[in-house]
């Protein structure tokens, strides 16, 4: 790790004489100085995404994508561009600019252009720039947007989704502000869309609508995904009865003739089939599969099935069960798929006749936005540690011989990164439970410190060992650098550690995962490292369900915070946007058991809480609606425990906006400050 890290810092020769050489050191190394060490949500916010890592499809040179933050007097946006490398490192620039985003660059099948998409135009549509450079040219005019699209292997037709406009009609009636609407009558389906490369008599690019119809919408939020077959007369797609995200476990494939449109049914199951990926032969197609019935922690097994139509055959099961595609193998002989494993990601080998997998990489880094070049010879993906900020790597795909090609953050290598180590610990019935324990940035042995416990969302979400100074809701270098311990648990319900583990909440959501983060808790303490008595707990979504449901069982915490927390089992399910969510986890409607809907409520075990409670939520949240934190702040209000409430305008579930998001950050780290350390508020 540490030799990959150099990369950042390669070494420069220097000629220096006499007064210039002494200006040129000044110039050079006073600048790392003079930046603030010390860990905030400020410095935080300043750590870049990279994403997007594709390699052209003759290996030569990659491009990626660096997203960051734009906090002005005006703005509070996320900026994001792609750049260019050479695969040897030799060369690396930007390559778009401009106050609007440029995002999921795409090479054409010849490597000669650069499709993506941008909202420069204001909705977001399709362009191509040439590989060489020069301007970019609009593709699209589109009312809707855009949304996930793919070349045609000629590279003479460009494949996009994208939802239904609204009519003249429906226009009309927006602008008057007669647009009543009826829930789930008149949605607007997503549709495969085609946009050919040739100039037609008007000189603009011709667009044909692919697939038709109220019937399905294509994609899907947990089941999209759609592929060209190699001879590029067919496109074989995901689907769903609608675009709603509850109707994910109803997802079928099928395939659309590019020049007629005709459909034929692929795969039509009673499980959730989806991201559809050809064979390089075109004989064959591979697509991820959920359990009959599909249930929300998700188990699936990797399938094939003839190109032609037939029985799809399962692959060998992966350790998590919850394999994603990154496409065939040159050979077709294997699938490369990937998945969390404990607190680390991996890539696998996937063998078509039925062997078990091979892991690719070697275990030591959490990888992200992984593609495999049209060629088959180039895998691009970033890594990041927890030390190591997120960066763009390729590797040729016969061995994980990992090389950097983007310096997004090497101005973040200068601020010491907090100590983090993976612990382990025995729950009530010998589940052994992995959590990451983030030490003070100012530890000295034999001292206590105070305890943040985090608590992560989903319930099916992981902890995993990113880098510790990216921006999260709950900033886990800064807390460090204020003198806590910090404790994320990766309690039965988590991803990464088999489906089991992941299914052993079912119907006991605050029971035994209680039981997990109190042995954690228990354990930290034990080893002489906290302060029993300056403990505080946090989390967001299913994280917010647990803290809330935590001060309702135990005073040894001295503050809390909950982050869009789901807090009332009965009124969540009649009023988010999944309401088949909490009957799939605890096996009946609220109508045929509300026992336990009651009995696994905070709202309904409120009395007597006492513990001093930030809550944040989003206004515009339909995943966990905002009456979830209502409920909680009028119910603690009103028997006088000391509870603060933020809401986020515009904000869905999870803050979208940098100042939002600092603003989350700064009011965690005050809360905790007021309570824990008897710090006074800024605010």
């Amino acid at each position: 790790m540490h030799q990959i890290n150099q990369q950042f810092f390669p070494k420069r020769k220097l000629i220096i004489s006499g007064i210039s050489g002494v200006l040129f050191l000044l110039w050079f190394i006073l600048p790392l100085f003079a930046q603030e060490t010390k860990w905030t949500p400020a410095l935080q916010m300043q750590t870049r995404s990279v994403g997007n890592v594709r390699v052209s499809p003759d290996g030569q040179r990659v491009v990626y994508t660096v997203t960051k933050a734009v906090m002005t007097e005006e703005k509070s946006e996320y900026l994001t561009h792609i750049w260019m490398a050479s695969t040897d490192g030799k060369m690396n620039f930007q390559f778009t600019f401009g106050e609007k985003s440029c995002s999921n660059p795409q090479w054409s099948p010849d490597g000669r252009w650069i499709a993506f998409t941008s909202a420069r135009s204001g909705k977001n549509n399709l362009y191509r720039i040439r590989a060489i450079g020069g301007e970019a040219e609009r593709l699209t005019d589109v009312k809707t947007g855009v949304g996930n699209f793919k070349w045609s292997p000629d590279g003479k037709r460009i494949a996009f989704v994208m939802s239904e406009p609204p009519s003249e009609e429906e226009e009309k009636r927006q602008k008057s502000k007669d647009d009543a609407r009826v829930l789930d009558e008149d949605l607007k389906m997503n549709h495969l869309w085609l946009v050919t490369l040739e100039k037609d008599s008007s000189g603009k690019y011709p667009l044909k609508q692919l697939t038709k119809g109220k019937d399905f919408s294509v994609g899907g939020r947990f089941s999209g995904g759609f592929d060209w077959s190699p001879d590029g007369k067919e496109i074989v797609f995901a689907h769903t009865p609608t675009p709603k995200i509850n109707d994910w476990p109803l997802a079928d494939l099928s395939i659309v003739n590019v020049e007629t449109g005709e459909i034929r049914p692929l795969v039509r199951t009673e499980a959730a089939e989806a991201t559809p990926f050809y064979s390089p032969d075109g004989r064959w197609i591979a697509y991820v599969a959920s359990d009959i019935p599909p249930r929300w922690a998700f188990a699936s097994t990797v399938h094939i099935i003839p190109a032609a139509g037939g029985e799809p055959r399962a692959l060998a099961n992966t350790y998590d069960r919850n394999p994603t595609i990154i496409g065939w193998s040159k050979d077709g002989k294997f699938l490369f798929v990937t998945e969390t494993r404990h607190t680390l990601s991996r890539i696998m080998k996937l063998p078509v006749n039925g062997k078990p997998y091979q892991d690719w990489d070697n275990g030591q880094w959490l990888i992200g936005s992984v593609n495999l070049n049209r060629g088959g010879t180039y895998l691009g993906f970033t890594l990041q540690n927890l030390s190591a900020p997120p960066e763009a790597f390729v590797s040729k795909t016969k061995k994980f011989e990992p090389f950097q090609i983007s310096h997004a953050n090497k101005d973040m290598l200068v601020h010491p990164i907090p100590r983090t180590e993976v612990i382990r610990w025995k729950s009530v019935d010998d589940f052994e439970i992995e959590g990451l324990l983030t030490y003070p940035t100012d530890y000295q042995p034999g001292k206590k410190y105070p305890l943040l416990l985090v608590i992560h969302g989903g319930p099916a979400g992981v902890f995993r060992q990113n880098y510790l100074g990216t921006r999260y809701v709950y900033p886990i270098a800064s807390f460090a650098e204020e003198g806590y311990f910090v404790l994320r648990c990766n309690i039965r319900g988590s991803s990464g550690y088999g489906q089991d583990f992941r299914y052993a909440n079912y119907k006991d959501w605050g029971g035994k995962d209680f039981q997990d983060l109190m042995n954690g808790v228990d354990y930290v303490i034990n080893q002489g490292l906290a302060d029993p008595e300056r403990l505080g707990v946090m989390g967001w979504s299913y994280g917010g369900y647990m803290t809330s449901t935590v001060i309702t069982k135990t005073k040894r915490f001295k503050a809390a915070s909950v982050g869009a927390g789901v807090t009332d089992l009965v009124s969540f399910t009649g009023t988010a946007d999944i309401p088949s969510f909490l009957p799939d986890y605890f096996g009946a409607e609220f109508w045929d058991d509300l026992d336990i809907y009651l009995s696994h409520s905070a709202i309904f075990n409120i009395k007597g809480v006492s513990t001093p409670t930030l809550i944040q939520h989003g206004e515009k949240d339909e995943r966990v609606p905002l009456g979830q934190g209502l409920e909680l702040y009028n119910a603690l209000k009103r028997q006088g425990v000391p509870v603060k409430m933020v809401i986020y305008p515009r904000t869905p579930h999870g803050p979208r906006e940098p100042k939002l998001y600092l603003d989350v950050m700064k009011r965690n780290i005050e809360w905790f400050g007021k309570w824990i350390l008897k710090k006074e508020s800024e605010k």
